[in-house]
């Protein structure tokens, strides 16, 4: 949720909760020591939620006059990529890839892999980035990203992608997201890459520089309208150490790729810093 501004301990809020309710902006209020604070669950609707604000201080009607009529299959699927664009984007392609791989296999993997991948007489061949790169296949920085190797691992990922990066994009906009993306992509795969692993992908490192931002722009410029909840960074920092051990081997999840969580964690952490910084600065 996100936190949108403080009232009163006083204040009358139940008119202001039933239009809320019927523009369907779903909130929360809670009680605090010096106030009740209004929070948001959907950053796309903090625009409206703040008009209506303004008319419930004026003391002007709230309710809306009529309901708009639910919109149609076609243009409700539309609805994601005009709220956020370049995560909306990143997920479909993720899903498309993960499809193609079902019917091509192993030709997708050799295909986006950080390096080029084939088989001569009989043994895995393995090419080199400096080769792969000098020959104009740049893609390969970034494509390891997109891809999946199980249901398990492409739905936690793009649910992370969705959280975080929709935030990222409705308050930022989507070139902030598209730098976060673009850095962040390549600075973990690299940083998987340098281990000597050429086997590898997923939007994992993605994710966790995502988290790093949204979490230290919460921290450093509250008034940023960034909000994560503590125990998801507990819970996704210790889940990115858990997998570092040799116990994450013996329940099953050994083949991480953890330096590109990390490379990714160090990449949203270094934007983070630098953006919060620049959003504390007096204008």
């Amino acid at each position: 949720m996100y936190r949108v501004i403080q009232l009163p301990l006083d204040a009358d809020t139940r008119e202001l909760r039933r239009a809320l309710w019927a523009h369907r902006i779903g909130h929360r209020i809670t009680e605090e020591a010096d106030g009740q604070v209004l929070w948001l669950i959907d950053p796309a609707q903090q625009e409206t939620m703040l008009r209506l604000l303004e008319r419930w201080q004026r003391g002007e009607s709230l309710m809306p006059e009529r309901r708009r009529a639910a919109p149609s299959g076609g243009k409700s699927l539309m609805v994601p990529f005009r709220q956020a664009p370049v995560a909306a984007t990143t997920l479909a392609l993720c899903l498309l890839v993960f499809a193609t791989m079902g019917v091509l296999g192993d030709r997708v993997i050799a295909a986006l892999a950080i390096v080029p991948l084939g088989v001569i007489n009989g043994s895995l061949a393995i090419g080199s980035l400096t080769d792969a790169l000098a020959s104009g296949q740049v893609w390969r920085l970034l494509s390891p990203a997109f891809l999946h190797f199980g249901w398990m691992h492409l739905i936690f990922n793009m649910l992370w992608l969705w959280y975080f990066g929709r935030q990222v994009e409705v308050l930022q906009g989507s070139g902030r997201m598209l730098t976060i993306l673009l850095t962040a992509g390549i600075g973990a795969n690299l940083a998987q890459y340098a281990t000597g692993t050429v086997l590898f992908g997923g939007m994992s490192g993605v994710d966790f520089a995502l988290l790093g931002y949204v979490w230290l722009m919460s921290r450093r410029a509250p008034r940023s309208g960034f909000f994560v909840p503590q125990m998801l960074v507990v819970f996704m920092l210790g889940w990115m150490l858990f997998t570092m051990t040799d116990m994450a081997g013996a329940v099953g999840f050994g083949n991480v790729a953890n330096e590109a969580h990390l490379g990714g964690l160090v990449v949203g952490l270094a934007l983070g810093w630098y953006h919060s910084g620049r959003a504390r600065r007096p204008r």
